[in-house]
């Protein structure tokens, strides 16, 4: 099945683009590494403007514009191809779990949420959150439920630098809130997010290997070379069609294999990129290392290929496709 998208969706991307281009990402996500989390902030408002985070809001809020999956998983692709910091994927989950709570919490919290005046991460309790140091909304998963964490203990490494984890504060007010689709949302979300950054992986060492030049020919031309790049852009073109097809049923074994071979073809993507750009591929100078280290650290996010394709074997048996 093709899945193409229409007129409006595509303009949307394009949108995106122009914005998150003239926006000078890499400096952005720099200046996050570090905690400096002033353009980062500004890019956020940006984003949200253009109705990216209202996506996940259900209309009868203030501000919202959904739930919109599909436009989600396009807008997500450029934020991925973009490597644009934040807890995305946390906020759009955060969205989804509030939208189910009592209608007076819903109402207190997803309005902020929908305008980007509130950033929101998301973990289970005891686990590290991501950027919970830059977000105001902290929710705790519980074994009572959904808690709003009141605050964070202190900021540990990660192998993306510009995912900054932090453990939740344990206690705060319990929410009456489900988790309901909160799963499969995020998956949805960082399945895209890979795919983007997968994307923009493969067209920068499209574009390295056609510049650099061995033996007084471009290394592009070797067969070899080719064979690596087309395997990368095979697998990714593989992934699109799922995560589309997934934000279109939402249903969460569809989730998961999308999440899979989104995830495993940006990491696929990324030993390529690497091993064609040779050892300037690892300096933190060069910008390619910011999209690799991010397709390693959104392969394990929400659940690994293990669990995903666990999920999919699991659904298979009893037929609830």
């Amino acid at each position: 099945m093709r899945f193409l998208l229409d007129a409006e969706q595509r303009a949307f991307a394009a949108s995106l683009d122009a914005l998150l281009t003239a926006a000078d990402t890499p400096a952005v996500v720099r200046d996050w590494s570090r905690g400096d989390h002033a353009s980062g902030r500004a890019l956020w408002s940006r984003v949200a403007e253009a109705g990216v985070l209202a996506l996940a809001v259900p209309e009868t809020y203030d501000g919202g514009l959904g739930p919109r999956p599909v436009e989600l998983a396009v807008a997500f692709v450029e934020l991925g191809r973009h490597a644009v910091p934040g807890p995305l994927v946390e906020t759009v989950t955060a969205a989804v779990l509030l939208s189910g709570a009592d209608p007076g919490t819903a109402k207190r919290l997803l309005p902020a949420l929908a305008s980007g005046g509130t950033m929101a991460t998301v973990a289970p309790e005891g686990a590290f959150a991501l950027d919970g140091d830059a977000a105001s909304l902290r929710l705790a998963l519980s074994p009572e439920g959904i808690r709003l964490s009141p605050g964070h203990g202190p900021v540990r490494p990660s192998l993306d630098p510009a995912r900054r984890l932090t453990p939740l504060a344990p206690g705060g007010e319990l929410l009456d809130a489900p988790t309901g689709q909160a799963l499969t949302w995020a998956r949805l979300a960082t399945a895209a997010q890979a795919l983007g950054v997968g994307l923009a992986l493969l067209d920068r060492t499209v574009g390295h290997v056609r510049r650099r030049t061995q033996f007084g020919v471009p290394v592009g031309s070797f067969q070899a070379v080719k064979h690596r790049l087309a395997d990368a852009k095979i697998a990714l073109e593989f992934a699109r069609p799922l995560v589309l097809g997934a934000a279109l049923s939402l249903r969460p074994a569809e989730v998961a294999a999308a999440k899979a071979a989104a995830c495993e073809a940006a990491y696929t993507t990324a030993r390529t990129a690497l091993q064609l750009h040779g050892a300037i591929g690892y300096t933190a100078e060069y910008g390619l290392s910011l999209w690799l280290t991010k397709a390693r650290a959104l392969r394990t996010a929400w659940g690994d290929a293990h669990e995903c394709r666990a999920l999919v074997v699991s659904a298979a048996g009893d037929r609830r496709w």
